[in-house]
This record gives C-alpha cells, structure tokens and sequence, in this order.
C-alpha cells in the first residue's frame, strides 16, 4: 500500500512537471494569441487600450467623491490614494475569476478537435488578463502619483513580491473556478453574485476598521488578502513580510492542487463541455 501510494505520487509529480514543461515550451504561443485578443478588442478605437485604464479612473474619481462625503474622510488625498489602488486590483481579480466558469465551455470547439493541452487555455486567458491589468494599473499609478509621487518607486521597490503573489494567485484560483464551473453550469450564475457580495464586504471603499465586528471576514478572504498586502506596498513602500510568505505558502498549495486536478480532468473535459 505505501509503495502504491508512493508511485501515484510520482505519477502525479511527474504530470505536473510535464504541465510546466508544456506551459514553458508553448510561452510564445499563448502569449501571442492573448496579445492578439487584447488587440483585438479595441480594434478600430482612437485611445486603443487606454480605455482600460480610463475606465478605472473615471470609476476612481466618481466613488472617491461619493464615498469621501459619505464616510466624511479626514485625508482626501489618502483616501483616494486608498480607493484608486484597491479598486484597479479589485477589478482585474474579479474580471479574472468572473470569467473563468465558461473558459473551458468557450473554448470547447478546440478542445473537441485539437489535442492541446487544456493548460494552453488557462495560460492564454491569465495572460490576456495580466496585460490587460498591467495597462490599467500602469494609467492608474500614474493618475495616483498626484497624489503620491513616490508611487512608481513603492511599485519597484517594494513590490515585486506582494506583486509576484498577486499574478500567481491570479492563474490558479480562476483555474480551479473554471475546473468547477466545467462540472457545475450553476457557478455560472453564482460566481457574479459572490464576487458582487464579496465586493460589498471587503474593505475596498471603506477601511476595515468600518467592519467592525465583522472585521474578521476580511482576514479569512484570501482575494482580499492578496490585494491588501499589493495594496499596502503601493501605498507605502513597505512589505508586509510575514503575511507576503504566507501567501507565497498559499499559492504554492493553490497552484499544486489546480494543476493535479487540472491533470486529473484532462480526459474527461470533452465529455463535460
């Protein structure tokens, strides 16, 4: 039993290791096609893909004067500092994990008809929304340097790591959706309606002070908790060290089990899309 136990092991790293491998040697492929998506998309536009980072702005500039009149904040200049970075995050993971429950179903066609790894499609969606992420926050940190002009250096200096969490947690959380949403055609409607509640109880527009006794469900929200320590970095130039190498922890375990389960999957996803 130990010795059968210790070969599905082996069995299951080295189908991992082969994932990775694949993913690696096909790097130029799925990035040229979701550069072609991004392109694409604002097809025939005069701003082109500034229109991403516009739209965050105006949504920043609009809730900053809404929500700072109604909680009266005392720094404006921090508070939009606050809300500008925590909502350009907010709204890549949600477009990302939003998406993800028909990734597989919208890609069924090739699926059925090509014998590419189903990793090829995840790659592709991810990296379609770290350059769309990319050239919203790019806009946004420079709208925000205003307001604090050390910004730029925070992101250089402080960030690569909260950072290289926050794109690693952006690949396998919308991976294991997409995995679920493969079985159950429901996540399709229920993934918009959590993100929207979660939306409403993470501290994005309000400080988590405001939670009150309900400040632990900020604690115990891992989208939340990736996006406060990016957050935090941004907006001070500090790294929160201990709580980056817990999610550094967290995303291993994340990844690890997205990619068994993706492997696991492999053969039967025809027959679920």
């Amino acid at each position: 039993m130990v010795q059968l136990n210790k070969l599905l092991a082996f069995i299951m790293a080295l189908s991992i290791l082969n994932s990775c491998k694949y993913a690696w040697t096909s790097r130029r492929v799925w990035w040229f096609t979701a550069t072609a998506r991004t392109k694409a998309r604002f097809s025939r536009t005069f701003l082109g893909s500034f229109w991403l980072g516009l739209s965050n702005l105006l949504s920043i500039a609009i809730l900053a004067i809404v929500y700072g009149t109604v909680f009266k904040v005392a720094d404006f200049n921090a508070y939009v500092l606050y809300l500008g970075t925590g909502l350009v995050l907010w709204n890549s993971l949600s477009m990302a994990i939003g998406s993800s429950p028909t990734l597989f179903e919208g890609n069924a066609q090739h699926i059925h008809n090509t014998n590419l790894h189903p990793i090829f499609y995840s790659l592709e969606e991810w990296a379609f929304q770290v350059q769309t992420f990319l050239q919203s926050l790019f806009l946004v940190l420079l709208a925000l340097s205003y307001y604090e002009h050390r910004i730029f250096l925070h992101l250089i200096t402080a960030c690569w790591l909260p950072l290289f969490n926050f794109l690693v947690f952006l690949f396998w959380l919308p991976l294991l959706v997409c995995l679920l949403g493969a079985r159950f055609r429901d996540l399709y409607q229920l993934v918009p309606i959590l993100m929207q509640l979660m939306f409403l109880l993470s501290p994005i527009l309000f400080k988590k002070q405001a939670l009150g006794a309900l400040q632990w469900t900020a604690d115990f929200n891992p989208v939340y908790r990736v996006l406060s320590i990016l957050r935090h970095s941004l907006s001070s130039g500090q790294v929160l060290w201990h709580q980056s190498f817990v999610m550094l922890v967290i995303n291993g375990i994340g990844l690890w089990v997205a990619l068994v389960w993706l492997n696991r999957e492999r053969g039967k996803l025809p027959f679920l899309i």
